[in-house]
């Protein structure tokens, strides 16, 4: 099983990023997928969740109306477009897929760092 995040890097206050991950070794339509980020000093924290089918999402409130989550189940991958970046959207970023079942699994890329900094 892999998930591998790309994308991050460094950009500017009110500017956009587009993170992807890139799924293998499961079945990832039948994958919840989310995004999670970590703030040096902090706990890790959701910010978006899409469910298997991409029909339905939720954002962390921070995040509402900037960020879109979005899927393609024939590339076997998430993304995470980011607009109007601020300072307080600097973290590592992680892709997570979840499987709901009476065995639920979880699986967790190894991150990408995404600085929003003038």
């Amino acid at each position: 099983v892999q998930l591998v995040e790309s994308g991050g890097g460094l950009v500017q206050p009110g500017g956009s990023l587009r993170l992807s991950c890139a799924a293998s070794g499961f079945t990832f339509s039948r994958y919840a997928m989310s995004w999670y980020r970590q703030a040096p000093g902090k706990e890790r924290e959701l910010v978006a969740v899409i469910d298997r089918t991409g029909g339905s999402t939720n954002y962390a409130d921070s995040v509402k109306g900037r960020f879109t989550i979005s899927r393609d189940n024939v590339e076997n991958s998430v993304y995470l477009q980011m607009n109007s970046l601020k300072p307080e959207d600097t973290a590592v970023y992680y892709c997570n897929a979840f499987l709901y079942s009476t065995h639920p699994q979880s699986y967790w890329g190894q991150g990408t760092q995404v600085t929003v900094s003038s």
